[in-house]
């Protein structure tokens, strides 16, 4: 479980694809959360929930599957860019963003960035089936980042980001057409589900 609330930028080092499988080897540098991390732990990368499997005293290594690198913005990575990093809340620990599970619900585009003094706001492009669990004023993660929805329309949502996040993430990088991660509040989902649920017809008596 992970509060949205980014500890630092790694940079991806080097991507290996696995001999004898359909994923890869993502290794990111950062060496503070690398330092203070163990094999098995956590690490929310752009918001993707990955497994340390090997580690140095400077780096991460996280094995990822297919499935994370069709549905997600890691398989489009190279050696070079910035990630977001977060490791796994510990119990105690403050949650200063919101909920967030590191399971990405799917992909938005950015297709508008207005910038006001040190202020942006960016507006992304996104699925029905996104948009269906999204409301202004609730919350959204982006590439792992927690944000307030501004608009909530079918098609694209707005949100304004402060100086801080600019700079302290990768959002503050992005360009026009860029593609990001996106999950949306879990209470939403379960919200739908209750509501789709009611269409069920009963179950025949066994």
């Amino acid at each position: 479980m992970f509060s949205g609330i980014v500890e630092a930028m790694g940079i991806v080092e080097e991507i290996a694809m696995e001999a004898n499988g359909p994923g890869c080897r993502l290794t990111v540098r950062e060496p503070k959360i690398a330092s203070e991390s163990a094999v098995a732990d956590s690490v929310a990368i752009n918001g993707c929930c990955l497994t340390v499997v090997a580690r140095t005293d400077e780096t991460l290594s996280f094995d990822v599957g297919p499935e994370s690198l069709a549905r997600t913005n890691l398989g489009s990575r190279e050696v070079g860019d910035f990630v977001n990093m977060e490791r796994a809340l510990a119990v105690g620990d403050r949650l200063g963003g919101h909920i967030v599970s590191g399971h990405i619900d799917g992909t938005g585009t950015l297709i508008e960035k207005k910038d006001d003094k040190d202020w942006s706001f960016y507006k992304f492009r996104i699925t029905h089936s996104i948009a269906r669990q999204m409301v202004e004023k609730g919350s959204i993660a982006i590439d792992g980042v927690s944000l307030t929805v501004v608009e909530s329309e079918p098609d694209y949502f707005t949100v304004a980001l402060i100086p801080f996040t600019l700079a302290v993430t990768t959002l503050g990088k992005m360009n026009v057409g860029d593609r990001v991660n996106l999950e949306t509040d879990i209470l939403a989902k379960y919200v739908q589900r209750l509501v789709e649920s009611e269409a069920w017809t009963p179950e025949s008596a066994e």
